[in-house]
């Protein structure tokens, strides 16, 4: 900020280059290195979200991709045997199959919509699906150039992705997050 005033920037050059963001962003991760929880972000209009007592909204990314892994299961194999013509049209058949299944794994976009990050959750919610996760239940984070993986502390969990288009901003928003 004191560079912007000493070379006497205005705000709306620096938001056409895309610095305004960069600054409130680099400001908010600092806030959070300071252990401060960061006012840096306002909202206009209703939000959806049913916020818990005491949480507050750090950063809200709009159109945000949600994506999963599945795993997809497909038999693969053959049949053998014979078939023998009972009568006209009708037909007996003597033989079976065998196979194996193979398992593969592929990454599945799931929905689009607002991404928030809180001081206790990360939440998203699009027109299909709608879902909070608290950073106690948070086992690893993966960071990627245009967003964040997680993995749940569950039995079965399987990453979830949050594609916000600024992957190094919202990786260590939320992993310092989880720290605090």
């Amino acid at each position: 900020m004191d560079l912007k005033e000493s070379l006497s920037l205005s705000r709306s050059s620096l938001e056409g280059t895309g610095a305004w963001d960069r600054v409130v962003k680099s400001a908010a991760i600092r806030d959070l290195l300071n252990g401060v929880i960061p006012k840096r972000m306002s909202l206009d209009g209703n939000l959806s979200l049913n916020l818990q007592k005491g949480e507050q909204i750090i950063w809200a990314f709009d159109h945000s991709e949600y994506l999963e892994d599945r795993t997809r299961r497909q038999y693969l194999g053959g049949s053998r045997g014979v078939s023998v013509r009972v009568m006209r049209g009708v037909y007996y058949h003597v033989g079976g199959f065998k196979g194996h299944a193979v398992d593969r794994t592929e990454r599945v976009h799931v929905d689009t919509g607002l991404a928030t990050i809180t001081s206790k959750h990360i939440y998203f919610s699009g027109p299909k699906k709608a879902f909070r996760v608290p950073y106690t239940k948070i086992v690893s984070f993966n960071p990627f150039s245009d967003g964040v993986g997680i993995i749940r502390d569950y039995v079965t969990a399987k990453p979830q992705f949050f594609i916000t288009h600024d992957g190094w901003f919202t990786y260590n928003l939320v992993t310092n997050l989880a720290r605090l």
